[in-house]
């Protein structure tokens, strides 16, 4: 796979200096010439039985503060992650109606300590929270040893307790190094290490989920979560427990999104002398919908 330089269509802000964006968009093929808005007429079809309740279509220049908060913070997320996340635009921005978030190669220095990776991670907690609905996604993702992008829920007030105890949702995570593989994920029970987690994943039979954009969603009702890739339903989950509460908790509470590209951790593991930097994940639009009445 070589990489190729893209200069992006837009003009657009990177913190004060107001430069050109130039990326290092990685392919794998000469399909993905660059970052396109895949739905450029920004219509948002009807769902039949769903009802559309919050969106972002990224049609703004910047991304909307009142829709996504900055998590800034160097903690490794539990994992053993290697990245700084900022609040920088040369971490995350729109491009031509998309939000995108990249992970780079550099030297960060807070205090005392280095990282050697940056990237972001944006959540919507306060500004979008939800108890059951659906959630559609529109992305193209990074590839390449270590890396870790995700779309996933939070529970916003963690009632049951800490983690897990108060549950998570995955509706997506890749390992980069497995670029034709998508995982769904709950977990729950106690509190950390007293946890589970349950789930599947779907593997594409063609290509993979960086040359094209492909539709994540998850329908999430009282008693059951069903996960689809472009409208292949792959897997449901009717079945998990809270040690603190009876069922359904803890998916009984609101819950927020966060997006983001993590770099190495225990489960991808760390890049290698193959990933190239920098790398994109590439979100066209997020909608929200809540079950018609």
């Amino acid at each position: 796979m070589k990489p190729h330089f893209i200069l992006l269509k837009k003009v657009t802000k990177i913190s004060l200096f107001g430069l050109w964006i130039l990326i290092l968009v990685n392919c794998s093929s000469d399909k993905n010439s660059g970052i396109t808005d895949a739905d450029s007429n920004d219509t948002i079809p009807s769902i039949p039985g769903w009802q559309l309740v919050w969106n972002d279509e990224f049609s703004e220049p910047d991304i909307d503060p009142t829709k996504w908060t900055y998590e800034v913070n160097g903690n490794g997320g539990g994992n053993n992650e290697l990245q700084y996340y900022t609040d920088e635009s040369s971490n995350s921005l729109i491009i031509d109606g998309n939000l995108v978030i990249v992970a780079k190669k550099e030297d960060y220095t807070i205090g005392n300590r280095t990282w050697n990776y940056t990237s972001a991670r944006l959540n919507s907690r306060n500004k979008g929270d939800w108890k059951y609905g659906r959630f559609d996604i529109k992305a193209k993702l990074p590839y390449g040893q270590g890396l870790w992008p995700a779309i996933w829920m939070m529970p916003t007030n963690s009632v049951y307790g800490g983690w897990a105890a108060s549950g998570e949702i995955d509706i997506m995570e890749l390992l980069g190094q497995e670029p034709t593989r998508v995982y769904g994920t709950l977990h729950y029970g106690g509190t950390y290490p007293n946890n589970t987690h349950t789930g599947s994943s779907l593997k594409l039979n063609a290509g993979n989920f960086t040359e094209t954009y492909h539709l994540f969603t998850l329908e999430w009702e009282e008693n059951e979560f069903r996960w689809y890739i472009d409208g292949n339903l792959y897997l449901t989950q009717n079945d998990w427990y809270s040690d603190t509460a009876p069922y359904p908790a803890p998916f009984d509470q609101e819950f927020y999104l966060i997006l983001n590209v993590a770099v190495g951790g225990n489960w991808p593991g760390n890049p290698d002398e193959t990933t190239y930097f920098p790398q994109v994940m590439v979100i066209d639009y997020i909608r929200v919908y809540k079950k018609a009445e």
